[in-house]
């Protein structure tokens, strides 16, 4: 049959975790725990799964739930959303991802993208009968050129996606670049995407500068954010993006056809832990900043340089004092004859440019990052 993504292989995170597994490798590859989510949140699972909550919940998410979401967002990022009409819960980031710019593209639209970029950006804009327009990050830091997306911008721009904090780089947006973009996109049809699922994994004494903080913004964008990132649950796969209404009615005609709604007693009990331990998403920033500094003092004495991630959980390492090899053919090498895996930079990119830089993920045990750890200075 005819493909309509005829150069889209298997995603590098499926090929790196089998990899892994294949080879008995410690997992840094693919972004997961491999500790658990909260016992009060497991808890409240169990007893809504046997509680008879287990058929369709509404479309749009569950009541409860949606209220905690606006709350949330309100005591966050002082942002007033209304639980009927501006927040979705959806089966995951990618998800709510993809039905955002199935509901704003159109075929001729252009869509700014930062690489390196989360690998379902592209596809899902050609899916639409958009074009991607790639525009990369400036090393060493991967910071926006602002100069650059101005230069970009075309009558046929319809969409930005910005990440933040930013996966692969661990880069954070700046209040100074939020209000650059406000600028760039004012009294025109440009909307944003903002891609924010490690919201609460900013550093240093760093904010968050989420889209929903800025008023103008806000009126434009979409914001996706992930609970099972902030829960430790990814394989929950749930999600939620706010949007104004109107976006929000464009979004929901999308989801409703793609996967209509998400487990209902998860939602439940998602509520019931957002209500009764918010403090859960306000340490978090402190314990994944002590796991990226453990990480990172682990690495002391290898070869690898690297500059301490600003947020996400994940650190890159420039590998070059090791290996000249490009970053896919070392990955694997990594993997499978050190037993370590890792991600590779070159798939986040349409243009690669040739780094030597890799991704580790640091959300795991002291224990398996110590693992990984003694062998990373062996090499």
């Amino acid at each position: 049959m005819r493909s309509k993504l005829p150069d889209i292989g298997t995603t590098i995170f499926t090929v790196m975790s089998r990899m892994a597994q294949e080879h008995g490798a410690i997992n840094l590859s693919q972004g997961f725990p491999d500790f658990d989510c909260p016992a009060p949140l497991r808890e409240r699972v169990a007893h809504y799964l046997n509680d008879r909550r287990n058929q369709y919940p509404p479309m749009t998410g569950i009541p409860a739930l949606r209220e905690q979401i606006a709350a949330k967002v309100l005591d966050h990022y002082g942002c007033p959303a209304d639980m009927d009409q501006e927040v979705t819960v959806t089966s995951g980031a990618t998800e709510a991802l993809f039905d955002a710019i199935q509901a704003s593209v159109a075929p001729g639209d252009e869509v700014i993208v930062f690489d390196p970029a989360y690998d379902s950006y592209d596809p899902a804009i050609r899916l639409a009968g958009g074009k991607a327009i790639h525009i990369q990050l400036r090393l060493p830091d991967f910071h926006v050129d602002w100069q650059q997306v101005q230069d970009a911008l075309t009558p046929r721009t319809r969409l930005i996606i910005i990440n933040t904090p930013h996966n692969p780089s661990g880069a954070v947006l700046s209040a100074q670049d939020i209000d650059t973009l406000a600028a760039l996109t004012r009294d025109t049809d440009i909307l944003v995407l903002s891609d924010e699922v490690y919201e609460h994994m900013v550093y240093d004494g760093g904010v968050h500068q989420s889209v929903l903080r800025h008023p103008e913004l806000r009126a434009r964008s979409f914001a996706v954010f992930s609970f099972g990132k902030t829960y430790h649950a990814t394989g929950w796969k749930l999600a939620y993006c706010v949007a104004p209404a109107a976006l929000t009615t464009e979004f929901r005609k999308v989801h409703q056809f793609v996967t209509f709604t998400s487990p209902s007693f998860i939602q439940f009990a998602l509520a019931d832990f957002m209500a009764q331990c918010p403090e859960h998403a306000k340490e978090l920033p402190a314990f994944y900043q002590e796991k990226r500094d453990t990480f990172c003092r682990l690495l002391e004495g290898s070869r690898f340089r690297y500059t301490p991630s600003s947020g996400t959980y994940f650190q890159l390492v420039d590998y070059s004092a090791i290996s000249q090899q490009d970053d896919t053919a070392f990955v694997n090498w990594m993997t499978q004859h050190k037993g370590v895996a890792a991600i590779p930079l070159t798939p986040f990119y349409a243009t690669a440019p040739g780094s030597t830089l890799i991704r580790f993920c640091f959300c795991k045990d002291d224990s398996t990052l110590e693992a990984a750890a003694a062998i990373l200075r062996a090499l």
